[in-house]
């Protein structure tokens, strides 16, 4: 009788061994019977560790370890990372130490499992320092062993798959929390089956009502869309035979909180974006890709600028595939992906596709090798501030849309979208980002702060003895961009931040047609009381090293405005906006911004401080001026009315406005102006200017509308 076998068989009977015993048994396709022996042994060396323990649901505690190990043997990982997933809460759960574990298993299994344990034992100000010291020490873990956090992915995968017991504020703050670090981080190493299931269990915690309305709908669009699927998979794979081309053809699956982007991005029905139809092609080689490209292009007119080439030019996670968007039968849009069986293998498991963790060699696929470049620049940054910063900018690096830039030389460099050419000098090397001086775009000057598009040529403009500009702070998107430049500032000597602080108040009040000698004594004293500082000279410190912004200081400095004068838009009423006590605020009528809505703030001519939603749609233009940006956020408990434009679809009938209307009302909301648009015969559009306190308060009165027979759609408007 072989091991695995003979382990199988000593195992006694009854529901508590039966995951042990599945999992040993699926462990047999792809390791040597030693080492299935070996992870037995983690087994019961867990086992006995956490004995007596439970979790919240009532189960042993052992059944999660065990769990987490068969996440990992779907994705064929080695023996080491199964171990460690038995082990991954011993060190943390029990009275075992690392010692112990690489006394037992090894050295490798013993730092994967420290890299995971969170840092219980150590003192911290606050829950999100202690979250950040510990996410810092396990990605500085996974930076010698990847393996780390694909044992933390597959933990917090099935932490996610049984939330329900938890308290429903608790399972909001893990949901959060996965949907913005794991399941991007997942997305980063190319794990698409694991990041897809964390983002839905995620988007099912946090918005349950809405999952259960989408998931619903989702079930009768599958089910109308099947025949259509259907006849499209019958053509295409006809078409396929008739070139000579083997492959198989599925549609894909569709993808909940993808879809829920999309409608939110979008601003469209769930019936717009479940209307299009997906389907991948997975072929033999790169060439056949290709030419199936080619068939598919001949059978349906493909849209215009919806090709992407992602074989040529992967993704930062590795990814490749050649994506494009089809008219179909009767105009219906098709979405094809076509890859190789390869990138499909990639494309599910990431870097653990192509495990080499054999015979001491640690040299991965290109995923891997990608993760790992990505991995050393987080290594960088981590001596750059905080735990909480370092995590800060850990969230930014992890956001997927790219652009793509060349080099002079004619490599490619992906940064995020928004990028600028500041974020590009960076990444080429922290050294050319901080003597940058000018950059060319396609050989023609252009400032640093231009936005990059795809596929330019960059070329950065650098100088001996030349500094990092603390207003780049205001525009670059890049983590490795902010950390450097938040490491210079914070090296700055206090003189040099006093005299930089000084210019820049100086230019803040220029622009304001002020000076700084015409500064009032008991003005300046009353700011630094208000800002508890000592004096001028801390005041244009805390401007130099970016601690506070010189135009919004400049504002405060200037004398009080003729309260005769009539101020539109301003606000009125208790403080909404944190921090610009004595200030002018106006609220942007393109987007009326609401609380809780992420917002910006941008100094205006004449209007003061202009308070934007993120979302809106005209920031375009406004960002191109970086100086004239400020971040705000709202007050807390703010006790005010917002105005706030909506737009209702309704059947003609007679009384239909009257009848909205009242509905409105009803909502404690008061309507000041309303418009109606006649579109056709039988149906209308309203479009009210109503008041709510908030976007809580919006959301009641759009429930109440949205619920009436003769209204087809309420929506908020946004520029």
């Amino acid at each position: 009788m072989s091991t695995a076998a003979s382990i199988l068989s000593r195992l006694p009977r009854g529901k508590q061994f039966a995951d042990i015993k599945e999992l040993l048994a699926r462990l047999q396709d792809h390791l040597p019977e030693d080492q299935v022996n070996i992870v037995y042994e983690a087994y019961r060396f867990g086992a006995d560790a956490h004995e007596g323990q439970k979790r919240l649901s009532g189960e042993p505690y052992i059944s999660h370890p065990v769990a987490v190990a068969g996440i990992l043997a779907d994705l064929k990982l080695d023996y080491q990372s199964i171990c460690a997933a038995l082990l991954h809460d011993v060190i943390e759960d029990t009275g075992a130490d690392k010692s112990l574990i690489a006394d037992r298993f090894g050295d490798d299994v013993a730092e994967i499992v420290d890299g995971v344990s969170k840092l219980d034992q150590l003192q911290f100000k606050n829950r999100a320092e202690a979250q950040a010291q510990s996410f810092r020490k396990m990605l500085l873990a996974v930076a010698k062993d990847l393996r780390v956090i694909l044992v933390k992915l597959a933990d917090r995968l099935h932490n996610m798959r049984t939330l329900g017991v938890l308290a429903a504020d608790k399972r909001g703050r893990i949901a959060r929390e996965t949907l913005e670090i794991y399941a991007p981080i997942a997305n980063r190493l190319g794990i698409h089956s694991m990041r897809v299931e964390l983002e839905d269990l995620s988007f099912q915690h946090l918005h349950p009502r809405r999952y259960k309305v989408l998931e619903k709908n989702l079930k009768k669009s599958v089910g109308n869309q099947r025949q259509v699927v259907k006849k499209i998979l019958a053509t295409v794979t006809a078409a396929l035979e008739d070139a000579g081309i083997d492959g198989r053809i599925t549609g894909r699956e569709k993808h909940l909180f993808s879809i829920y982007q999309k409608m939110r991005r979008k601003r469209r029905s769930l019936s717009e974006i479940v209307d299009v139809y997906g389907f991948r092609a997975v072929v033999e080689g790169v060439d056949t890709c290709y030419r199936t490209l080619g068939v598919v292009h001949r059978l349906y007119k493909p849209m215009p600028g919806r090709f992407k080439d992602y074989i040529a030019i992967p993704r930062m996670n590795g990814y490749q595939s050649l994506h494009t968007t089809l008219f179909g039968p009767n105009g219906v849009p098709i979405e094809v992906q076509i890859r190789t069986n390869d990138m499909d293998k990639l494309a599910e498991a990431g870097v653990a596709s192509h495990w080499l963790y054999k015979s001491g060699e640690k040299q991965g696929s290109s995923a891997q090798a990608r993760a790992r470049e990505w991995l050393e620049r987080m290594v960088e940054m981590q001596d750059t501030g905080s735990s909480e910063e370092f995590l800060e900018s850990v969230r930014i690096d992890l956001f997927p849309e790219k652009v793509y830039v060349f080099t002079p030389n004619g490599d490619i460099l992906r940064l995020p979208r928004g990028a600028t050419a500041v974020d590009f000098a960076y990444a080429v090397h922290t050294d050319v980002g901080n003597r940058c001086v000018g950059a060319k775009i396609e050989r023609r000057l252009v400032p640093l702060h231009t936005l990059l598009r795809n596929g330019q040529s960059v070329e950065i403009v650098t100088a001996r003895g030349a500094k990092p500009n603390p207003a780049w702070a205001n525009f670059v998107v890049t983590a490795k961009a902010r950390a450097a430049i938040r490491t210079y500032l914070k090296n700055l000597r206090n003189s040099e931040a006093v005299r930089l602080g000084k210019r820049l108040l100086t230019k803040s009040l220029t622009d304001l047609s002020f000076t700084l000698r015409k500064v009032k004594r008991e003005k300046l004293q009353a700011t630094l009381e208000e800002m508890k500082l000592d004096s001028a000279e801390e005041l244009y410190a805390e401007i130099g090293l970016g601690k506070q912004l010189a135009p919004l200081i400049a504002r405060r400095l200037m004398p009080e405005t003729d309260p005769d004068k009539s101020e539109p838009e301003t606000s009125r009423g208790p403080l909404a906006i944190y921090g610009t006590e004595g200030m002018l605020i106006a609220y942007a009528r393109c987007c009326y911004p609401i609380p809780p809505d992420d917002i910006m703030g941008y100094l205006s001519a004449g209007r003061g401080l202009v308070i934007h939603r993120d979302a809106c749609g005209n920031l375009g233009d406004y960002r191109k001026q970086p100086d004239k940006w400020i971040a705000v956020e709202w007050e807390k408990n703010i006790e005010r009315e917002f105005q706030v434009e909506i737009r209702v679809d309704v059947v003609n009938r007679m009384g239909v406005l009257a009848a909205v209307s009242a509905n409105i009302a009803n909502s404690k909301s008061n309507i000041e102006n309303v418009q109606v648009v006649e579109r056709d015969g039988d149906n209308s559009t309203l479009t009210f200017m109503i008041q709510v306190n908030n976007g809580e308060h919006l959301q009641r009165v759009m429930r109440g509308i949205g619920a009436m027979p003769e209204v087809l759609r309420a929506q908020r408007i946004c520029a």
